[in-house]
């Protein structure tokens, strides 16, 4: 990056924490560290969720998402407008007449304490392990700019977000957020004009997508269904987009505490509802442009030379191994095939012929095959680096082509969302830890759920916690090179706890009926069902996509659930 670029880095990050940790000036109790004492409007309760959700994951993985699998990853939200109706009906009025601070609560007065207990470790582990792998995502970044060794980076990385946590708290986070994301609007606009702009002369936006359609980038709906019947592996469909994404976001903004926790900071019930329907509304449409941009790029590509490996980090020291001929002889054979694509690209633009589009669609394909054979190279000279460059699509084209400026802003941006919604990640896991843990068991003389505002002693205890888990997020950031997918693996590991939550809730609300050891043990063995289901999918035993464990964990808690009640309740009345 240029000096400029390093100047506009600086003082956007500088005016980003400034601001933040200036509106953060609240009461030093547990209300004001973790709820900003319940004094946010409808559309700080908005951008937060949105922010929260909009991490360095989302503006770095997802344009290289679409780049290699097209756009039909934006499916898996299309249950989230549904998920929002079903909250502001039942979630919502409950947890705002109970005034509590976590969601986890609740089910400790509906069924017992063992029940909130299981059901907010499972909370602590699912959250915890996915925000370390949104601390990875910035510190690719910085990785990759300055050539840092990513073990240290991800302690630096970590340390700076554990600072800014710890001093604001929600309110810090919240307000952060409301600045953060307009600077992400305008940045991610300004992303796609460039891409459109340095196209040839001739070709537009409406060609761009026409070349992005012809090799299968704007794959937006599918179904998922072939001669051979419905394909329940295929992870991105409409049916298990609608399906499966309804019950994952249902549970997301339901049950997750780093979610729940942004629209209890809100004034009041209506406030809350008003926060998660424009959620619904926005949430869509905000990250079919960031696919959009995804596929563009591909389009970009199409017209100017694209890099056979995007993480130029790893590639430059691969080329500085006893491997270097032979990378080099696959980067020539790439080179050449490259320049026919973009001469059949140049045709297909101008004739729109079918014959050349399936001369465009088999290039692709020869294309893919050398990035294949290049990265088993790569493997070869640098065994343990990260040879999955998909989170690195994006950020290649940011250095390489955008101006000065332009690209400290947008690498600024990246840090933006992350920070965001990292810190408001380690505030719900400092909130569960102390309201579900220290406050309930180390404190039990004293406890009293209507009047946990008052432990002020508890305000430093907050921040401790804040610390402990961020050093856990750092731990699993250092372990998770390699993983591929960043948005992927993140909503992999979400799907495998969410389900099994949200159907511990489902029962809370709707069977009144079933009692806590009937639910307990219910969730249980849907963990162990889902756990079992995931590893079956892994080694193809069988064939599952990740959102319907989602599906399979909620209605295996419900269904289980009723079916050990009578069970149970006959062994009380022998006993």
């Amino acid at each position: 990056m240029s000096q400029l670029d390093w100047i506009v880095l600086t003082i956007t990050l500088a005016s980003i924490i400034g601001y933040g940790l200036y509106k953060s000036r609240t009461s030093k109790n547990l209300e004001g560290y973790f709820l900003s004492n319940r004094s946010m409007p409808w559309y700080l309760v908005l951008l937060s969720i949105m922010g929260t959700q909009a991490s360095a994951i989302t503006f770095l993985s997802a344009p290289g998402q679409a780049f290699t699998d097209g756009m039909r990853f934006v499916q898996y939200y299309f249950g989230l407008p549904i998920a929002m109706v079903i909250l502001c009906i039942t979630f919502v009025p409950l947890f705002s007449k109970l005034k509590v601070f976590t969601a986890y609560e609740y089910l400790e007065q509906r069924f017992d304490i063992k029940t909130r207990v299981f059901t907010s470790s499972l909370f602590l582990l699912s959250r915890g392990l996915s925000t370390g792998i949104s601390i990875y995502a910035p510190s690719i970044i910085i990785s990759s700019l300055l050539g840092w060794d990513i073990f240290w980076t991800n302690i630096v990385m970590g340390g700076l977000l554990i600072i800014y946590t710890v001093s604001g708290g929600a309110r810090a986070v919240a307000y952060t957020q409301q600045l953060q994301m307009a600077i992400i609007f305008v940045g991610m606009f300004a992303a796609g004009y460039y891409i459109v702009h340095y196209l040839p002369n001739g070709i537009g936006f409406k060609q761009a997508l026409q070349v992005s359609g012809a090799n299968g980038k704007l794959n937006v709906i599918t179904t998922g269904i072939s001669a051979k019947g419905f394909d329940f592996k295929d992870r991105y469909n409409i049916i298990s987009g609608v399906i499966g994404g309804f019950f994952l976001a249902l549970s997301y903004f339901g049950t997750d505490q780093s979610q729940v926790g942004r629209y209890l900071t809100a004034k009041d019930n209506t406030e809350s509802k008003l926060g998660l329907l424009m959620n619904g509304l926005v949430k869509v449409p905000m990250q079919f442009f960031i696919l959009l941009i995804g596929a563009l790029l591909f389009t970009f590509y199409q017209f100017n030379t694209a890099p056979i490996f995007f993480n130029k980090s790893v590639d430059d020291k691969a080329k500085q191994t006893s491997y270097k001929s032979e990378l080099a002889i696959i980067e020539q054979q790439f080179t050449q095939a490259q320049n026919q694509q973009q001469a059949l690209t140049a045709r297909y633009v101008v004739s729109n012929n079918i014959a050349i589009k399936d001369s465009l669609q088999q290039a692709s394909k020869q294309l893919n095959s050398l990035q294949k054979q290049y990265k088993s190279v790569l493997k070869k000279a640098l065994p343990t680096s990260d040879t999955n460059d998909t989170n690195y699509v994006f950020l290649r084209f940011v250095v390489d082509y955008l101006p000065k400026g332009l690209v400290g802003l947008l690498i600024a941006i990246i840090f933006i969302a992350s920070w965001g919604s990292i810190a408001a990640a380690l505030n719900a896991l400092a909130s569960c830890t102390v309201i579900d843990f220290h406050l309930r068991f180390r404190k039990q003389n004293t406890y009293d759920a209507n009047n946990i505002v008052q432990c002020e002693s508890d305000y430093k205890t907050s921040k401790y916690y804040t610390l402990g888990w961020g050093i856990f997020c750092i731990i699993t950031a250092e372990l998770s090179t390699g993983i591929g997918s960043l948005i992927e693996a993140v909503n992999v590991l979400g799907s495998l706890f969410y389900g099994v939550i949200l159907g511990i809730f489902l029962v809370a609300f709707y069977l009144k009926k079933v009692q806590s050891n009937a639910v307990f043990y219910a969730a249980i063995l849907g963990e162990l069902i889902v756990v079992t289901l995931f590893i079956l999918d892994k080694y193809d035993i069988i064939g599952l996509g990740f959102l319907w464990l989602n599906v399979a964990g909620a209605l295996a808690v419900v269904i289980l659930s009723i079916f050990l009640q009578p069970l149970l309740q006959k062994r009380i009345v022998a006993q």
